[in-house]
């Protein structure tokens, strides 16, 4: 009895030590490390270029996935998709700042902190993670406590700086919310990630990692993956002991439509395109049957429109440029001296400045583009105007003026005093000279009754 009791017990604590075990999870072991890199404003293109490469990744059987980042910022919903996807991975993500001179501003914090372990090169930076509001800038009260750097206590305002509406308000504390639920999440400086937003405080690689904002400072990605081993990350219900060092390191690239997506979701290239794809209409109904401006106007609108969608757009703005374009067009057929034309340059580049919400990073029409544009815009508009002028002071070419002192040529003999045909300026007429003249001479038109032309020979 003793013997089968002893027995049993040893098989209880087999079964322990191996549930044990299996709570810890067995050490993250693969053949490779994914790189996916994360270089520019975080849109559209980014996100579907992050959730496309981790999906595949995964699939192949990383063993871990370093997110390079480099970026000013971009789009709170692009953001948001980001780091959905690091939130639900399957394998542990190392978020890393690199290489050096490299940032992780506004956007680019949010997602470092999603990552299960967070890194930086040295001389970089992170921080400044204060939304923007539909109005271009969010009030950034004081923030709270004394752990602010020196550099951003002086951008921040007084401490009973007002906000300026409940809107404001909602989405400041929104955005605190969300990023101090990451920081608890993954076990990181809470609290500089509320003065992150609320004051635009921003940190140095080593400050980040005295802070406890990342988890250490790593020179390349080969000492981001000696550091990482053996560090413990907690992934879904699990818990996984990650063994990276000496792994190979496979990159992963955006695709051809990740790729397309990126250039048309450029604000300067789909506002060229939507520019274009209006003025190729234009053309299309004043010539109609060129067929080519019509078909590249029609895909240069759809495209630009598309990306326009995808855009952080300012309506207003759009109506501006639109109004534009119309008085222009006005110009052209009611010419006013001007006054059309100058109203609609001055809409169109105020609409053009307004078109996207300059104070989202990396998301603003090239003002150099616009002012091109403009220019260009004025050089037609003053060619146009010169033209109307010349017109006005023009002679007369019609009626019975139009018909005077012009030449032709006799297509009959014709005795004097006689009458013949003659070709004048393409048309037949029948013509009456003083003088005979031969067939083919050539006479000049004096006056006409009705439908006689009285001509002397040139």
């Amino acid at each position: 009895m003793r013997r089968w009791s002893g027995v049993l017990c040893s098989a209880v604590a087999i079964l322990l030590l191996g549930m044990a075990a299996f709570a810890a999870g067995p050490p993250a072991r693969g053949g490779f490390v994914a790189r996916i890199e994360l270089d520019g404003p975080i849109g559209p293109a980014a996100a579907e270029y992050v959730d496309d490469a981790m999906q595949r990744a995964t699939d192949e059987g990383a063993a871990a996935i370093v997110l390079q980042m480099d970026t000013p910022g971009g789009l709170a919903e692009s953001m948001r998709l980001v780091i959905a996807d690091i939130l639900a991975a399957k394998v542990p993500v190392l978020g890393y700042v690199a290489p050096g001179g490299a940032r992780a501003a506004s956007a680019g914090t949010y997602i470092l902190y999603a990552c299960h372990l967070a890194a930086m090169a040295p001389a970089t930076h992170l921080g400044a993670a204060t939304p923007v509001s539909f109005g271009g800038k969010t009030p950034m009260p004081s923030p709270l406590g004394d752990e602010q750097p020196a550099s951003s206590k002086s951008a921040a305002p007084a401490a009973d700086t007002p906000l300026k509406n409940a809107e404001e308000n909602k989405v400041l504390n929104d955005a605190i919310a969300y990023l101090r639920s990451l920081a608890q999440l993954r076990g990181r400086n809470a609290a500089w990630a509320e003065q992150a937003v609320r004051g635009a405080a921003t940190l140095t690689a080593g400050e980040a990692a005295d802070k406890h904002v990342i988890d250490f400072v790593a020179a390349d990605t080969a000492a981001l993956l000696a550091q990482a081993d053996g560090r413990t990350v907690r992934l879904g219900e699990r818990t996984l002991t990650l063994a990276l060092a000496g792994l190979p390191l496979r990159d992963y690239a955006p695709n051809w439509r990740t790729r397309f997506l990126a250039i048309v979701t450029n604000p300067t290239l789909a506002y060229l395109l939507l520019l274009a794809g209006i003025y190729g209409l234009i053309l299309e109904a004043l010539h109609p049957g060129a067929f080519l401006p019509g078909i590249v106007g029609g895909i240069c609108l759809l495209i630009g429109l598309y990306a326009l969608q995808l855009l952080p757009v300012n309506y207003a703005g759009l109506a501006l440029m639109a109004l534009g374009v119309g008085l222009l067009l006005a110009e052209a057929f009611m010419p006013s001296v001007g006054a059309l034309g100058i109203g609609g340059v001055i809409a169109f580049v105020v609409g053009s400045i307004m078109l996207f919400r300059t104070g989202v990073p990396g998301y603003a029409v090239n003002l150099g583009v616009i002012a091109g544009i403009a220019v260009s815009a004025m050089i037609v508009l003053g060619a146009l105007l010169r033209l109307v002028m010349r017109a006005r002071t023009a002679p007369r070419f019609t009626g019975e003026s139009a018909m005077q002192q012009v030449t032709g040529e006799l297509l009959q003999p014709l005795n004097a005093d006689g009458e013949a045909w003659a070709r004048i300026q393409g048309e037949e007429w029948r013509v009456r000279c003083a003088v005979a003249l031969p067939a083919g001479a050539r006479v000049r038109v004096l006056r006409r009754e009705g439908l006689l032309l009285w001509v002397e020979p040139t």
